[in-house]
């Protein structure tokens, strides 16, 4: 790798996760606004929300069975052409089949800078891949900080929807740039032999992890992608709620590699899980400002779930490769696919429920959110189960892990 610049790829890929995450943030932002402007109901909306995370493990897949011949480069312009795509029809959308088209191309250009830079980050830091992976997704938080903020002021300042999802066009163009402008790294510390990869696929803690993946992207993004329809009335800014949970969020991954390596990445998992189901119960019962404080909860508790998911993957089950931390980030993506229709409808039938009880106006929309973040605790309590399993046996797991140094 001696003609490779690493330090202008990661920047290339941070970039490239911005865009990913500014997606989720001003898509939560304006969720309402678009139910309003085209007549959508929540249920509606919740299969808007579902082609974006369906979208993404699609595009892993792909990427991940073909990231040993392509190369990280040619997924990444995939990246870069479906994020335009997905963008400008966005902002051409005229209801709720252009919203679900367009939707779809952003989660696959998403899925596709997840399927690219996973693997090429581990193979360019292979000595250091969790911690590294931890930075890099610092920008997944940090790119929701900057949407979910752009998405508050703008709509305060009573700009429109469609001006919002055009700022994302900046980075694009950025990332867009680099990606075109650099070389890429071969395969030269990941198992790159496809056929290998798919037989590794079969590991019994490779499919184990596969499970708790669906539950922790569960556990983390629906909160995150519901805050502004769940707590819109709850007496704190949903906008700022996710401002603060990302904020802390990159933090936390920023200064990950430390708290990996002296927790190692199941004991961080296993504190994860107690710290995110005990933050979710907070929420579901808080009112006003206490509201920010089971938020930065919650954020101190998902923080680490999805980039150690993938760097256990690479270090616990190194000969999946690439296709297996594709998988991996699919897995979780396509489990917060089934579930975003799911969480709108329930969110329905709970506003219902409040209304026949007496419940009028903000009082029913507060009961409602209430009533469905009481039931997403169960997502946690059931990974706080597993990975305290994990926990029990982590000295048997560790023989399998590939070496790393010290952050």
């Amino acid at each position: 790798m001696e003609n490779i610049n690493k330090n202008k790829l990661f920047f290339a890929a941070c970039i490239s996760l911005v865009v990913t995450s500014m997606t989720f943030a001003i898509r939560a932002g304006i969720l309402t606004q678009l139910g309003i402007d085209f007549e959508i109901n929540n249920t509606e909306l919740g299969y808007i929300n579902s082609m974006a995370f369906l979208g993404f493990p699609l595009a892993m897949l792909i990427g991940g069975l073909l990231y040993n011949a392509l190369g990280p480069k040619k997924l990444l312009i995939t990246a870069f052409v479906c994020h335009l795509l997905g963008l400008v029809l966005t902002i051409y959308a005229g209801g709720f089949w252009t919203l679900i088209i367009s939707t779809f191309f952003i989660g696959f250009a998403n899925g596709s800078v997840e399927a690219a830079c996973n693997p090429m980050i581990a193979d360019m830091y292979t000595n250091n891949r969790t911690a590294m992976l931890n930075k890099f997704h610092v920008w997944f938080p940090g790119g929701l900080v900057i949407g979910s903020l752009v998405s508050k002021f703008m709509t305060d300042a009573g700009l429109g929807w469609q001006l919002q999802i055009a700022t994302m066009l900046i980075p694009t163009l950025i990332y867009g740039f680099l990606v075109f402008t650099q070389k890429f790294p071969e395969s030269e510390n990941i198992e790159s032999n496809t056929s290998s990869n798919i037989k590794a696929l079969g590991n019994p803690l490779f499919i184990f992890m596969l499970v708790c993946m669906t539950l922790t992207a569960t556990s983390e993004f629906i909160p995150q992608q519901w805050v502004e329809t769940i707590l819109g009335k709850s007496g704190a800014s949903p906008m700022l709620v996710l401002a603060l949970v990302t904020g802390i969020m990159a933090l936390g991954r920023f200064f990950a590699g430390p708290i990996v390596h002296r927790l190692n990445p199941i004991g961080v998992l296993f504190m994860s899980a107690i710290i995110t189901a005990t933050a979710i119960y907070f929420m579901s019962i808080s009112e006003g400002g206490m509201i920010y404080v089971a938020a930065a909860l919650f954020a101190l508790g998902v923080c680490y779930f999805w980039p150690t998911m993938i760097g256990f993957t690479s270090e616990y089950t190194s000969k999946t490769g690439a296709l297996g931390m594709s998988l991996m980030g699919g897995a979780g993506m396509f489990a917060t696919s089934i579930w975003n229709p799911i969480i709108g409808s329930r969110l329905d039938a709970e506003k219902a429920n409040a209304l026949n009880t007496g419940l009028v106006g903000e009082l029913a929309d507060i009961e409602a959110g209430r009533a469905v973040l009481g039931f997403m605790v169960y997502f946690p309590l059931t990974l706080v189960v597993l990975f305290g399993i994990l926990f029990v046996l982590r000295k048997r797991i560790e023989k399998s892990r590939i070496h790393q140094e010290p952050a």
